[in-house]
């Protein structure tokens, strides 16, 4: 069983419960320890003065905070200890909010509240019935470690769930990090195909899909080192980047694949003195026959290389200027002529 994070008592009004707290998470992968190389010593970090090297012990330590470039400000224990909140066993709720109003980027650590004892179990269904029911969840504040907490409270697969959030200076918006994305037409066009890609890739939430493959390589490598054996993993090719390609190109034969269709990956975009100076293909021999008993082309569905190699075959003019609407309109002519 895994062990309490917290426990206190939960408390909404005069309505009041005892709750354990449980950290929803657990550590990932092997646990690594540092080691000099030829030897089983370990790396240990001492705590040293940086000017005489000698070790310095805990008592002896005070912190500082930077104020004006190498100017600090001393501050000692009992300083501080005038600030920490009292100590307190209490959750208290402040409010209850929309379910998905909290942006995930203010989740900070995620745990799960447990009814302490028998008598807490039914204020506690109630608690997780009413947020359900009303799709809300929880604001409250409780100290842990020393420190205040905001907390989110949210029932979660027949449970109540307790997210503590970051405080609003330790959040950045967009603008304090990244440069302002360009404006772009988006054209209906390109909405509705990638509004189909999304249909097309579209599925259940299931984490047991998902495996973090470093990790399991890790493993993997232990084991074999541990048993004496060599272990290899095939080198995967890395993702092609900085190709240009037509974004309606790019959606359709995504779009073209997932649906498991032949679908070619859409190549760079080239200019229209490369395209033009190309070696045409062959005239496509067509008969009225034949034209009259050709199946029916999807010619919606081609990218616009595929559509400049059939204006090709057709003889279709000034072909390597026009856009891929054009091409489709133009070649779409020349097959019901």
């Amino acid at each position: 069983m895994v062990s309490t994070v917290w426990r206190g008592t939960l408390t909404v009004g005069l309505l009041s419960l005892g709750v354990s707290l449980y950290s929803a998470r657990e550590r990932h992968g092997p646990t690594m320890h540092q080691f000099v190389r030829g030897t089983n010593h370990r790396v240990r970090y001492r705590k040293v003065d940086e000017e005489t090297g000698k070790d310095v012990g805990s008592r002896d330590i005070v912190k500082g905070a930077k104020v004006d470039g190498d100017e600090y400000v001393i501050l000692e224990p009992e300083d501080l200890s005038g600030l920490a909140p009292g100590k307190s066993r209490t959750m208290e709720i402040t409010g209850f909010v929309p379910a998905d109003s909290v942006d995930p980027v203010w989740y900070s650590n995620a745990y799960f509240l447990s009814p302490q004892d028998q008598s807490a179990a039914k204020p506690y269904r109630l608690l997780c019935a009413v947020l359900e029911r009303t799709g809300r969840a929880a604001l409250a504040t409780m100290v842990m470690r020393d420190r205040e907490h905001l907390v989110l409270v949210d029932p979660q697969q027949g449970v109540l769930t307790a997210n503590t959030l970051f405080w609003p200076d330790e959040i950045r918006t967009p603008s304090d990090v990244m440069p302002p994305v360009a404006e772009a037409d988006i054209s209906e066009r390109d909405l509705g195909l990638a509004e189909q890609l999304v249909e097309a890739m579209a599925q259940d939430w299931d984490p047991e899909q998902h495996e973090d493959v470093y990790q399991k390589r890790l493993q993997e490598l232990i084991e074999a080192k541990s048993a004496g054996r060599k272990v290899r993993h095939a080198d995967e090719r890395p993702v092609q980047e900085g190709t240009v390609v037509e974004l309606t190109d790019a959606l359709r034969a995504t779009l073209k694949e997932r649906k498991g269709g032949r679908a070619r990956a859409p190549e760079p975009r080239r200019s229209e003195e490369s395209a033009a100076g190309r070696t045409p293909a062959k005239k496509a021999r067509t008969s009225k026959k034949k034209k009259a008993s050709a199946p029916e082309v999807d010619l919606e569905g081609m990218t616009k290389k595929e559509l400049l190699r059939r204006a090709q075959e057709l003889d279709v003019p000034g072909r390597s200027k026009m856009s891929r609407e054009d091409l489709e309109s133009a070649v779409r002519e020349r097959i019901s002529a």
